[in-house]
């Protein structure tokens, strides 16, 4: 068990956190939500012993031991993979390290036998035999393949560094376990497969995420910041949105009868206090009228950016044709003689772990990089607006959000562009922000506006739910479920994926495409699914 008792964090002269009481029991997993600058990863840090709180304090039950997700990718350069995800038990790692060191001197010592006895006894209680097999049960579950597991972290890419590291947050059953956004840059297999780690996990898990599939799949209560305050509720996410927004309309309707009960005694007293046979009526009256409180109806902290892509022409009947694209990248094959057609209704979701095929694919069909063999052709009718999955470029320049959004838009009017920031939460001085230097959520609002000012009939997204907070996501799903027009987009997101696609297409291994007129949950059940992993996995053995 942990709990926060009376805990307070001041920032300067702000309390991020004002007297917080909250306990996370064993068996429980607690989703913590709250808006962009709540104090999510705060509170993590908090829990954790990284970060000291002004007043309060943090306890732990005697003897437990309490694991998190590190944020430092680079922090274990120097490291193998093995001994990464084995340091999430500190204890014992440094009892490998102790036990190697002794044995390795050349004049071992009577001193060293019985401290070597006693380091054995521990790693066996500990069951230190096992690490090594249970680390790579962890990493190949991530999908880190066994040919690295004794490589450096150095020498391995971002993604397979964000696996070893969760794998490292897992490592040793601990009994508290603090996850920050554990499923970014996760393939969807990876998250399927944490899904049901921790939902076998018997222990205390603490998560802090944006993907509210994930969150309602494995949470069992919902900790929600708001205010520098915790309110627990007993459910997943969706049962929290449900019970908070029911709670709101029963104070607005407890608040409404009170303020019909209120007008109807100051009207009484109005009429009768200067009757004398009523006076006694009308001062009763006033009695109760002082006792009517009503209840504080004070706003969420949350702000939900409005997202509404309106196409300037509707689409024809002649959309996209894609004839046998093919693409090599540093001798690799990334596009295999890809071939499709798309229709005026079709809203086409890209899934897979293949992420370079993804973001070559939309590169090439954004006009952005040239295909090796093979073709593509919008339609006469189409407009496109592209979402890039690295957009450093777009912001590597020393305009204001303003001036950067007006480049984009056919009528120059500040006050027509400044009405697009606007609905993506920029308001007043934001407009004058220069865009180097804002956030990776920012950026994004940014670039979601450039596509609403565009006016396209068709939208190309690759990850455009990264670095966004949940009111964020919802209000993009949203806005894409009412799109008109045509959409090509890949994301992580299951709720996501499943709530605004209707065609699915898998670009697999080796550059082939899997396409497939269905809903994503469908897609994931279909025989042929299950077929095409069988035969992935019986490849990756054979080699």
């Amino acid at each position: 068990m942990i709990s926060a008792n009376n805990v307070t964090l001041r920032i300067g002269k702000k309390a991020l956190f004002e007297d917080v009481n909250i306990k996370f029991t064993e068996g429980n997993c607690y989703g913590l939500i709250g808006a962009n600058g709540a104090g999510k990863s705060t509170f993590l840090k908090i829990l954790s012993g990284q970060l000291d709180t002004t007043n309060g304090n943090i306890v732990i039950t005697p003897g437990q031991r309490l694991s998190f997700l590190q944020q430092d990718h680079f922090k274990y350069d120097a490291f193998t993979v093995m001994d990464t995800v084995i340091m999430g038990n500190k204890r014992l790692y440094e009892i490998m390290k102790e036990k190697d060191a002794i044995y390795a001197k050349e004049d071992f010592t009577d001193a060293d036998g019985i401290r070597a006895s006693e380091l054995e006894g521990e790693f066996a209680e500990m069951n230190g035999w096992e690490s090594e097999s249970d680390a790579a049960m962890l990493l190949n579950g991530l999908g880190i393949e066994t040919d690295i597991h004794y490589a450096t972290m150095g020498s391995l890419t971002g993604s397979e560094k964000v696996k070893i590291l969760l794998a490292q947050a897992l490592f040793g059953n601990p009994d508290i376990l603090l996850l920050d956004e554990p499923t970014n840059h996760l393939d969807m297999d990876a998250i399927e497969w944490l899904e049901e780690f921790l939902i076998n996990f018997e222990n205390t898990v603490i998560v802090v995420s944006h993907d509210r599939y994930f969150l309602n799949k494995v949470c069992t209560h919902t900790a929600d910041i708001d205010y520098g305050k915790i309110q627990l509720y007993a459910g997943n996410y969706d049962f929290w949105f449900e019970s908070s927004q029911l709670l709101v309309k029963q104070m607005k309707e407890a608040n409404k009868k009170k303020e019909d009960k209120i007008k109807e005694l100051q009207e009484f007293i109005s009429r009768f206090s200067a009757n004398a046979s009523k006076s006694k009526q009308a001062t009763s009256r006033k009695r109760a009228l002082e006792k009517i409180e009503l209840d504080d109806m004070r706003p969420s902290s949350r702000k939900y950016p409005y997202i509404d892509f309106r196409p300037n022409r509707e689409i024809g009947n002649e959309v996209l044709q894609v004839e046998g694209l093919s693409k090599t990248i540093d001798g690799e094959k990334i596009l295999d003689n890809i071939s499709f057609t798309l229709g005026r209704e079709d809203k086409v979701a890209f899934v897979g772990g293949n992420e370079r095929a993804k973001t070559t694919l939309f590169q090439i069909l954004a006009g952005e990089m040239e295909p090796d063999e093979g073709t593509y052709k919008w339609g006469v009718t189409t407009s496109q607006a592209y979402f890039p999955k690295d957009s450093t470029a777009e912001f590597d320049n020393d305009l204001v959000i303003a001036d950067w959004l007006t480049q984009y838009s056919e009528i120059k009017d500040a006050t027509y562009v400044r009405g697009f920031l606007g609905r993506m939460l920029f308001a007043g001085e934001d407009g004058v922000k220069k865009v180097k230097v804002l956030s990776g959520g920012e950026k994004v609002r940014c670039l979601l506006s450039k596509m609403m000012i565009s006016g396209s009939n068709i939208l190309l997204l690759d990850e455009p739910t990264n670095h966004l907070d949940m009111e964020a996501i919802t209000a993009l799903n949203n806005g894409l479920i009412k799109f008109p027009g045509v959409l090509l987009f890949a994301s992580h997101d299951h709720q996501f994926v499943e709530t605004t696609a209707n065609r699915i297409m898998e670009i697999v291994p080796g550059g082939q495409l899997i396409d497939k007129i269905t809903t994503y949950d469908e897609y994931l059940a279909s025989d042929e699914m299950a077929r095409k992993r069988q035969i992935y996995t019986m490849e990756e053995e054979d080699n």
